[in-house]
């Protein structure tokens, strides 16, 4: 092999296992965490989203209870930038699925992006989110507000 071909192999190579682990990190599981109903909404942790020691954060956790008809997707933007939404679609009902930075409908394929607005229909409208404070590395996702 001459010095042109261990090259452009070795360069064809790095893109490749650079675009499979950007392929890979995108498909990680998605985490779903129990979050503990209390008076007027439900408390989940903030280390939830802790991926890795590395300082590695999740995207976005679902959030699950038994008391609740559709889960709920928060999307973590920084320390102090949450965003919860309502996990059901708002064309027709079905529940939503979520697929990194947006949520798409399995039913007719309507699309949302991460805080809830809609990007592609045949829904015409934004999803229903909740607000989210934090406080002692806890999140508070409000369920009393729209």
């Amino acid at each position: 092999m001459n010095r042109k071909e261990f090259i452009v192999k070795s360069c064809a190579a790095c893109i490749g296992v650079t675009a499979l682990s950007t392929v890979l990190s995108s498909c990680a599981a998605t985490k779903f965490v129990n979050g503990k109903l209390i008076k007027d909404g439900i408390l989940m942790d903030a280390k939830e989203f802790v991926l890795n020691e590395k300082g590695k954060y999740r995207l976005y956790v679902v959030v699950r209870n038994d008391s609740l008809l559709f889960p709920i997707c928060v999307y973590r933007f920084s320390d102090n930038d949450y965003s919860a939404i309502w996990m059901q679609c708002a064309h027709q009902g079905a529940e939503l699925n979520a697929a990194g930075d947006y949520l798409q409908c399995p039913a007719h394929g309507s699309e949302y992006d991460n805080r809830g607005k809609m990007t592609n229909g045949p829904a015409d409208k934004d999803l229903r989110t909740f607000p989210v404070t934090i406080d002692n590395n806890q999140l508070f996702i409000d369920l009393r507000k729209v």
